[in-house]
């Protein structure tokens, strides 16, 4: 097909491909392995391009056309990179200037104001995700509330009402619903922020340790406002605040201190002898490095002593606790103050070293003392030490490690386990006390505080004094400096590990923080339902509005029309003697009285039934998290309704989708594979193609916990493993336990030196929790999760890496203990997609190990490889892949000392280059990395949560599109869109990543071309479809993959339709490599841009934004607690949650928010109407046709509780029933439930109804007289307004029943008793005396007149109603209609085990029949694509349903016009019900049987049968399709 789109395309080199189509200029992969590949292949391209480019840029040959053509980027725009790079590369990202922050120096002259303070200001510490204060609660809120436009309305009536000219009778009860619903609403919202606002001063309360003693010259000397200076009022800078001073009072009576060495120094500057040498073959003395440090769970989070002694619980020595003292009056200036100024005084060499000046004179007060997160300032020094939160945004200057390493945890930030190595700067890495500190002198340059979490630009500047003999003078010297880059940026949020302590300078604080950046404010938000009531409102106004304007003019025409009978009766009754100005006044008493038909009632049921829904949100033990402890926390309450109208779900990966825990499950070594493990991609594939060799998880788990016993037997007998970890392997394979034991074969050798290779190549850090203890229990801390788990696995089969130093790196071969010594280490990044090693072996050879991508290894494999290894290694790298595991190939090669001597100098000289550092030690690393040969590959599964695959196989059946964000790497989102069944090997991947707008331009076109070509263009309408010659079976589904950088480009505002045209068009799209504010920005892109329902779920606090952006912000829980779930509107624990919250409680919030609306215009029209109808026989004159007691309770007694228990316990479908048919979820998505047709069918239903309550009283009453059983003649307007309002409030309630789908106790208890205390009331109210109301209850009750008129009029207005629903139900009933009547009638139940309350006669149901297998039945079942998914067994139902995973029937909806139908086939074996002999009575979800309406209608001759092809059982609203019900089926045999 030719392209729709004639542009352009740029052509390089590289792109020239015989499998792309020429007009479309895009490919597209299917299989996992094949999207893999395709990702390697498009980033060398890019990798390739840049190079190139940079090349010609560097020899000045020609300037960039983009770079002409393009102006700056505006302000909003994104931050530039998406991973670190270096300083030169980097451009400022966000306005503003760069900050110069300076350590002792002086402010130059133009930074500083005449007192000496600085001229810029910076943010406090003090973070607030607050949307109110104590000042701007009260205003802020009201204008929140006031933007409805019903309480406008109601607050300008009350205002008029406060005049008795326009006949209120008590304004002061009129003000009163007005006040509770704002009162209650502003407690509400108060509540809620007051959470907020705990948790915020939890976290700005927090200690932190800073250097004290000392001027912050970047600081102001005195905070205050000038009129608190002038008050004498806030905190002076020279004295302590009550919070500190607390904390300091605290930590001193406890005798705390701490003492600072770097590792492998003690206070006398000697090595500390290594410990564990009994423990550790071949262990030698050695400086401490970070392996020693004792992990982190292994203590407090304090538990470090520097050097290392007996601990107290804050890791002090005991030796520097004695030392110390006692500090019976503790010195809150002096407090924690560090012991090393003597030690440095005494031992100091008085060398300087980097911005340390031995020779500059120093005041000595500097000392470190504890303070609060929200008083730390840009320019302070803090002191971290392991398992602190990181308070600010820090530079890290000095570590206790001696290479300056340090790791933090970015779980709070982005929801990923692995530690991070951050390291310190060189000029800085010597500081190891308060005393250094004082004696360094350096500025800092720093960039403006931006959003992008993976990038950071600074220099460092500083002044080295000349050592030369230099005769200029003292102060002379050389300026130096040093690049500050994210490697050596500690962002707030994160926390230490495995670092006894940090130096750090304060950078970013409070707002400007990457963290809070990220977050953005936190937003108000409002329902789709309430703001759409807002038409409404307003419709009902302006009704309201011509209903006083017809009154005012009609009253004043009567009112000047002359010879009447108010010229005698009524004389001087008007207000004034102008006949036009009481005819205002009679339009304005008409709003008054009419004023119910807006109903402001409304918004405190509203409120009222969203508490409910909350609470029972809240309270289902289906989506309890036990491991957490946690239930699903509901936080903002007022839009539960949208749940039930999400289109788009937006999710992160890491955390959200997945454990961030890797498993070894199967390898491939000589071309033989080992593993057991089925994962969930194999299992997925499996269901789709309809094969049954894959076994339950139950079973799965069973049959390995016995390989995994026989394995363990099998490797014991062979070789002692001392380090094994039985409940941690996850390579389970007996095959490769006997290759082990046997000798005589080759395969032992090449499986030894696979593993042996696995234990040597990586940057793992071993980690002994209890090292006397257990001195073999052996765990790794990585910074990938990848690496600990491949070294992991080699331990537990028999090659365990014990320790390691600078000097070697010791392992255990099947129980011998082999050292290496490693010479060079060749770092993993996303550019190589490789790790090198080059070690010295026990025996003398020099090896160079590699692991990487299968495409970047076989690249540099040697010319005379075995070639049957190599393809029979790709082809078992391709099964895995496609199996959803992450693949790695092994591979080798020998150096001679020769090579690897030229080779090292070339290294090092390239790892010490100023300008293109990573490119020249790119090059440096091809000269080593070739000529390898293949040990083998390896598998690994990233564990997805519980339940993940079949929530989103469930959500993708309920019509919502599902779209990940992730920071991840391109391979790393695709293996795991495979993993979760997200991407399918039957869906066109097109991968998007492009280096320029035009190229990004030019491949999002041919994604839409693509699409174009296989289905049409871009249309709703089947026949624009048809008339292009496509067929109209065509069923293609289509994927995106898009990195950042394209992303970036993507977004900018003249492509952004484009790729959201592209982007929707798609079943699924996967952004890798995104920042949290692209994360945002592309949630804000569809949510605006298809007017779409959105929900954003992650666990990081770098998901903030997008959790805030959407619609609905769900956060899951973690053990420590994350930030997203504090700034989500749901938090819950798991992923798998989302399928309870949205399908069954979301469903049910908006279909009764949606009745609950329509009910209530309904029944104040009705109530009002009748009024109005009252006005053409008083002459317009605005008199009450009610007593006005029943006016100000019929909203307030009368008809409030029906409707509000309707909103609140309403159900149409079970909950299971809502599960297991997910596909009816697609009318919220439509929004079928709440339009304005249905709006004006409730109001005509007052209308009319209004008019039968009025009328037919009127009729009886105009025919003669009525007579009471007393003998009084009723014709008052009081007995004939009473006989109104009774009929139309019975009328109102029993209506709201009528529309009431579940009758419960309290449904029955409202309705009957909302109708007996109107008969109460009129009896209490009755029995007082009145004017016009005496005795009402004893004249009108006992009158039959009274009851046959009430009951008429119930039975004229209601039936309409009732005859329009059963036939919508009958004869076109909606999808939710017919899975009702199953519930009710059906043996829907029994499918999905439920039991029955009663046991009805054999003719209980006509879906109760026995079914025998027809041959339409199998036809049917025969031409289904889809197959059953997963099977439980009846014994799990329970668990599925308390862990809230639950898998639909087969049933299968479409959003298309046409008929629908269940199909079911049975066995021709199986026994009545359709159950099979060998199966219990009742199944899971899983197991159902289709149901089949259609058929089994035949049966019922109460029902019209007709011709299912012929004619259509739904209503056009009803997007279903037979053929599409009949896809999924049930097949007792298939398993």
């Amino acid at each position: 097909m030719p392209s729709l789109f004639k542009r352009s395309h740029l052509h390089d080199e590289e792109d020239q491909d015989n499998d792309i189509d020429d007009d479309l200029r895009l490919r597209t992969v299917r299989t996992a392995h094949s999207t893999l590949a395709e990702s390697i292949r498009t980033e060398n391209r890019r990798t390739a391009r840049r190079r190139k480019t940079r090349k010609w840029h560097a020899k000045g040959l020609f300037k960039s056309k983009a770079a002409a053509a393009e102006p700056p980027p505006p302000d909003h725009d994104l931050p530039q990179p998406t991973e670190p790079q270096g300083a030169s590369s980097l451009k400022q990202l966000k306005p503003g200037r760069r900050r110069n922050i300076y350590v002792n120096c002086p402010l130059p002259p133009d930074e500083r104001r005449p007192n000496g303070d600085p001229i810029v200001t910076y943010y406090r510490n003090k973070v607030k995700t607050t949307k109110y204060s104590i000042i701007t609660f009260l205003p802020k809120n009201l204008y929140e509330q006031f933007r409805r436009v019903a309480n406008m309305f109601f607050l300008i009536l009350v205002i008029i009402q406060v005049w008795p000219i326009f006949g209120a009778a008590a304004p002061q009860v009129a003000m009163l619903p007005l006040v509770v619903i704002v009162g209650a609403t502003a407690v509400k919202d108060g509540v809620e922020d007051y959470r907020r606002a705990q948790l915020d001063d939890e976290v700005n309360n927090s200690a932190a340790t800073k250097l004290g003693g000392w001027r912050n010259v970047n600081q102001l000397s005195d905070p205050r406002m000038w009129f608190e200076k002038l008050l004498g009022i806030g905190e002076r800078p020279d004295k302590v605040s009550k919070g500190v001073r607390k904390l300091r009072e605290k930590e001193a009576s406890e005798g705390k201190n701490f003492v600072l060495v770097k590792e492998g120094m003690s206070a006398n500057d000697q090595p500390i002898p290594n410990n564990d040498s009994a423990s550790e073959p071949g262990a030698i003395g050695r400086p401490r490095s970070l392996e020693d440090i004792q992990s982190v769970a292994s203590r407090s989070s304090h538990d470090h002593s520097y050097p290392p002694a007996a601990y107290d619980s804050l890791g002090t020595s005991a030796s520097a606790i004695q030392a110390a003292g006692s500090l019976e009056q503790p010195n809150y200036n002096q407090t924690f103050a560090s012991s090393t100024s003597s030690w440095a005084m005494s031992n100091r060499t008085g060398v300087s070293a980097g911005v340390v000046d031995w020779q500059k004179r120093t005041s000595g007060t500097a000392h470190w003392e504890r303070t609060l997160w929200k008083k730390l300032g840009v320019g302070d020094i803090v002191l971290l030490r392991d398992n602190d939160q990181i308070p600010a945004d820090i530079v890290v200057l000095s570590t206790s490690d001696a290479d300056g390493l340090c790791y933090v945890e970015t779980k709070n930030l982005d929801g990923e386990t692995n530690l991070k190595p951050r390291r310190s700067l060189k000029a800085t890495s010597s500081i190891t006390s308060d005393e250094d500190l004082e004696h360094a002198s350096f500025v800092l340059d720093s960039e403006p505080p931006h959003a992008n979490l993976y990038t950071y630009s600074g220099v460092l500047r500083y002044r080295v004094r000349n050592t030369d003999g230099d005769e200029s003078g003292s102060d002379s010297g050389r300026d130096k400096v040093e690049p500050v880059t994210i490697n050596e940026l500690l962002l707030r949020g994160c926390a230490v590990r495995n670092t006894q302590w940090i130096i750090g300078l304060v950078v970013f604080t409070g707002q400007d923080t990457k963290i809070m950046l990220n977050g953005g404010d936190t937003p108000s938000k409002r329902s789709k339902i309430e703001k759409e009531t807002n038409f409404n409102v307003i419709t009902n106004f302006i009704l309201l509005v011509v209903m006083t304007i017809v009154t005012g003019i009609v009253n004043g025409y009567y009112n000047g029309k002359a010879g009447t009978s108010r010229q005698v009766y009524e004389k001087d009754a008007g207000v004034t003697d102008s006949d036009a100005l009481n005819a205002v006044v009679t339009a304005v008493s008409c709003l008054i009285a009419f004023q119910n038909i807006v109903p402001i009632a409304l918004y405190i049921s509203i409120e009222i039934v969203k508490t409910i829904q909350a609470y029972f949100i809240n309270q289902d033990v289906d989506m309890y998290y036990e491991p957490y402890d946690t239930c699903c926390v509901p936080k903002t309450w007022n839009i539960s309704d949208d749940l039930g109208q999400i289109e788009y779900i937006f999710s992160d990966k890491t955390g959200t989708l997945t454990q961030n825990i890797m498993e070894f499950q199967k390898c491939s070594i000589n071309g033989v594979i080992y593993g057991e493990g089925v994962t969930e991609a194999m299992r997925g594939q499996a269901k789709r193609e309809g094969r049954t060799d894959i076994l339950s998880p139950v079973e799965q788990a069973k049959q390995l916990e016995q390989l995994k016993e026989t394995m363990i037997q099998k490797m014991s007998r062979t070789f002692k493993n001392r380090y094994l970890r039985p409940e941690r392997l996850t390579l389970i394979s007996p095959q490769l336990a006997d290759d082990l034991a046997d000798r005589s074969k080759p395969q032992r050798g090449n499986i030894i030196s696979f593993f042996r290779a696995l234990s040597v190549c990586h940057s793992v850090l071993p980690d002994k929790p209890e090292p006397q203890e257990k001195p073999f229990t052996v765990d790794y801390k990585a910074e990938s999760p990848d690496e600990a788990a491949l070294v992991a696995a080699a331990r537990d089969v028999g090659f365990p890496f014990v320790h390691r130093n600078n000097a070697a790196i010791d392992i255990e071969v099947m129980g011998q203990a082999e050292r290496y010594i490693p010479l060079k280490v060749l770092e993993f990044n996303s550019t190589r997609k490789r790790m090198s090693v080059v070690v010295r072996n026990p025996e003398g050879k020099i090896v160079l190990y590699c692991k990487g991508a299968d495409s970047v290894i076989y690249a540099r494999l040697a010319a005379d490889h075995d070639q049957e290894l190599k393809a029979a290694t790709s082809r078992d790298m391709e099964k895995f892949a496609n199996g959803g595991l992450r693949t790695l190939c092994i591979a080798y090669r020998y150096l001679t000392e020769q090579e690897y001597f030229d080779w090292s100098r070339q290294y090092d000289a390239a790892a010490a280059a100023v300008a293109d550092r990573d490119e020249e030690i790119e090059k440096a690393s091809e000269l080593v990395e070739h000529s390898l040969y293949i040990l083998g590959a390896t598998a690994l599964e990233d564990k997805l949560q519980e339940g993940v695959p079949e929530a989103i196989d469930l959500l993708h059946k309920a019509g919502i599109k599902l779209w990940i964000l992730t920071g991840d790497k391109l391979q790393t989102a695709i293996e795991i869109g495979f993993s979760c069944n997200l991407l399918k090997n039957d869906m066109e991947i097109m991968i998007l990543s492009a280096d320029s707008m035009d190229a990004a331009r030019a491949q999002v076109e041919a994604g839409i071309n693509k699409i174009a070509s296989i289905l049409g263009p871009p249309t709703r309408d089947e026949l624009a479809r048809q008339e292009l010659n496509v067929p109209a079976n065509t069923k293609r589904s289509f994927a995106v993959v898009i990195d950042g950088d394209t992303l970036r480009y993507a977004l900018d505002p003249t492509l952004k339709e484009m790729f959201l045209n592209l982007g929707t068009q798609c079943d699924t799209v996967v952004c890798c490599r995104v920042s949290p504010a692209q994360k945002a920005l592309t949630v804000k892109l569809v949510k605006e841009g298809r007017n779409a329902m959105t929900l954003s779920i992650g666990d990081g606090a770098n998901d903030v934004a997008m959790i805030q952006e959407a619609n609905i912000g769900c956060g899951l829980i973690g053990l420590e607690g994350s930030q997203a779930a504090m700034s989500a509107d749901y938090a819950f624990g798991q992923f798998r949650f989302l399928t309870k919250l949205l399908l069954v409680h979301g469903r049910w919030s908006y279909q009764r928010v949606a009745d609950m609306h329509g009910n209530f215009f309904y029944k104040n029209v009705i109530w009002t109407f009748a009024m109005f109808w009252y006005l053409f026989w008083n002459s317009f004159d605005a008199t009450y046709l009610y007593q006005y007691t029943f006016i100000i309770l019929f909203n307030l007694a009368f008809t409030a509780l029906p409707v509000i228990v309707m909103g609140a316990f309403d159900q149409d479908i079970n909950a299971k029933a809502s599960l297991a048919y997910p596909q009816l979820y697609k009318r919220g998505i439509l929004g079928l439930e709440y339009t304005k047709t249905m709006f004006w069918l409730y109001m005509f239903d007052g209308f009319y109804q209004s008019a039968v309550v009025f009328f037919i009283p009127f009729a009886v009453w105009s025919s003669g007289y009525v007579m009471s059983w007393n003998g009084r003649t009723l014709d008052s307007l009081a007995d004939f307004g009473t006989t109104a309002s009774v009929a139309a409030i019975w009328t109102a309630n029993l209506y709201v029943g009528l529309n009431t789908s579940y009758w419960t106790w309290i449904m029955w208890f409202v309705t009957i008793g909302s109708n007996i205390f109107l008969i109460i009331w009129i009896a209490l109210y009755s029995s007082f005396e009145s004017i016009d109301f005496i005795d009402e209850f004893q004249n009108l009750m006992g009158t039959v007149d009274f009851w046959a008129m009430v009951f008429l009029c119930i039975t004229v207005a209601i039936a309409p109603r009732f005859i329009l629903k059963f036939a919508q139900q009958a004869y076109i009933p909606l999808d939710k209609h017919i899975v009702r009547e199953m519930w009710v009638m059906g043996d829907l139940k029994d499918r999905l085990g439920i039991g029955h309350r009663k046991v009805h006669s054999e003719n209980r149901s006509f879906f109760t029949r026995s079914r025998n297998t027809s041959e339409n039945d199998v036809e049917l079942d025969n031409r289904g694509p889809y197959r059953q998914t997963e099977r439980t067994s009846p014994s799990d139902i329970p668990e599925n349903s308390q862990r809230g995973v639950h898998t639909p029937p087969e049933m299968r909806l479409n959003d298309s016009t046409g008929p629908l139908h269940v199909t079911s086939s049975n066995h021709p074996s199986s026994g009545p019900s359709g159950l099979h002999p060998n199966r219990m009575s009742y199944y899971s979800p899983s197991d159902i049987p289709s149901p089949d309406p259609t058929g089994s209608r035949s049966q019922t001759s109460s029902l019209h049968v007709r011709d299912d092809t012929a004619h259509s059982r739904a209503s056009d609203r009803t997007f279903v399709t037979a053929n599409e019900w009949e896809d999924e089926h049930y097949d007792p045999d298939r398993r």
